[in-house]
Parts: C-alpha cells; sequence; structure tokens
C-alpha cells in the first residue's frame, strides 16, 4: 500500500508536545543509541485496529451505473488503441523515455517504509531508493523477537506476498513510501506450529514507541540590541538647503 495524503490515521503517539528538556535529551540519546546500533533511524508507534481496517478498504468505492455493454471493448476501440501506441512510439524515442525515467528517479530522495505488524505496532524508517528489498529484511532481523521464525512481508490490498528481495524500492514501486505487513511463515496444518500472538517486536524496540526527535528551542532574538537608533537632528543636518534661483521678469531684460 502507498503513502499518501488521503491515507486516513489514526495513531496513538506519544509525542513530546510540552517541550522539557531533560526528557528531550533521553529520547534524543535513546534514538541516537539505537539508530547506531541498527545502522539507520527507525520510529515506533501504535495504530488502533481501526485504521488497520479502513487501510484495507478500498481509496475509492466502485460505481455499478453504467450498463453492462459500456464495458464492452470493440473494435473500434481497439484501432484507436493501436494508432495511439504508434503515435507515442514515434513522439518518443527510446533515449527519451530513459531519460524522463531517470530525471523522475532522481527527484525521489528517500523511501519511507512502515512496517505494519499484527499486534498493531509500526516500524517507520527511511531508505535510499536505490536499495534493495534485502537491506529491509536484513533490519528486521536485528529488531524482530523471535528471529528463529521463518517471516514474510505482503502488501495488501489485494494480499500480495513481497518475493523478489533483490529488486530495489524504486522499481517495487515503494517510492515515496509505502506500507507492508509481517507475518511469520509458518507451515499450515501443523499444530505444533502455533502462531505466536507477541510482541514481535524486541523490548529495547517497544521502548521507543511514540518517542520523536524534538528539534532545538529557537532562540529569542532581543529586538532592542539590533535595532539601531537614528536620531531625528542628525537627519537633519545632513539634509542641505535648496537653492532658489531668482528669475527675472521679461519686462527687466533689456
Amino acid at each position: 500500500m502507498r503513502l499518501d495524503g488521503s491515507t486516513p490515521w489514526s495513531v496513538k503517539r506519544r509525542r513530546l508536545t510540552s517541550f522539557d528538556p531533560m526528557e528531550a535529551d533521553i529520547a534524543k540519546t535513546k534514538l541516537a543509541a539505537i539508530a547506531e546500533k541498527l545502522g539507520r533511524e527507525i520510529r515506533v508507534f501504535e495504530t488502533s485496529p481501526t485504521s488497520v481496517t479502513t487501510d484495507k478498504a478500498p481509496a475509492t468505492p466502485i460505481s455499478n451505473d453504467e450498463p453492462d455493454d459500456f464495458y464492452e471493448f470493440t473494435a473500434e476501440d481497439y484501432y484507436r488503441l493501436l494508432a495511439t501506441k504508434k503515435e507515442d512510439r514515434f513522439l518518443k524515442t527510446r533515449k527519451i523515455r530513459e531519460a524522463e525515467e531517470a530525471a523522475r528517479r532522481s527527484r525521489m530522495a528517500k523511501a519511507v517504509i512502515r512496517v505494519r505488524f499484527p499486534d498493531n505496532y509500526t516500524l517507520e524508517t527511511k531508505f535510499n531508493p536505490s536499495e534493495t528489498l534485502q537491506s529491509l529484511i536484513d533490519l528486521l532481523m536485528k529488531v524482530v523477537a523471535r528471529v528463529d521464525l521463518p517471516f514474510y512481508l505482503y502488501t495488501t490490498p489485494p494480499k500480495k506476498q513481497i518475493k523478489d528481495m533483490s529488486q530495489d524500492f524504486y522499481s517495487a514501486g515503494f517510492v515515496p513510501g509505502a506500507i507492508v505487513y509481517f507475518s511469520y511463515d509458518l507451515p499450515k496444518g501443523d499444530e505444533n506450529a502455533a502462531e505466536p500472538s507477541g510482541p514481535y517486536l524486541q523490548d529495547e524496540i517497544i521502548s521507543l514507541n511514540g518517542l520523536d526527535l524534538i528539534p532545538e528551542p529557537a532562540q529569542s532574538v532581543d529586538p532592542a540590541a539590533n535595532s539601531v537608533t537614528v536620531e531625528p537632528s542628525s537627519i537633519a543636518q545632513e539634509r542641505k538647503p535648496v537653492e532658489k534661483k531668482t528669475v527675472k521678469p521679461k519686462w527687466l531684460k533689456m
């Protein structure tokens, strides 16, 4: 699932809204220590079950107001589509298309990936679009509670397991961001292999729940310190009097 501005979020985050210097320092130290250990910054937060259900619903409802023959593909539609493809092929050469694709990729600076776990915890991190999906798997191997159990990632809707870990985030369609879901890959029908109920993340990672980096408070600027006082008398002294020209009447000019 792609991340965009229209996605509804009901996130329970322990934000440090009121600035507490001591609490902010603890949060920064904790996040920095985990980032150094994992090799990249992460965020952890909880999502309510209602948001999970909402994300799985289609973004726009399908309307059935049109008659059935409206969707029939006619011969006229076929030739019109064929003519459009021929025109596009002549208008855009291969080099132009490659240049456009390279320009689009260069504008994408990061891929924000959120991994949602069955216990409603979400792990968020950032990757370079050129990195492979295997880098996400390597990160999860460092943070999940049961490293001994196999797992897989999938997207929804519809549910589709992510299998090719050699592709990069851009090619996978995960740029500028995406939500993927975590599940243990246990054999079906095996009564001894029961699905763990959680927690799915290590206690150290769960302790980051809701912690956000707080920007440094802006230093107050004293307007009186930088203000320049200009005395009116000095301005008056700098002004030179304008000399008036005396114009003689015409009858005086002889």
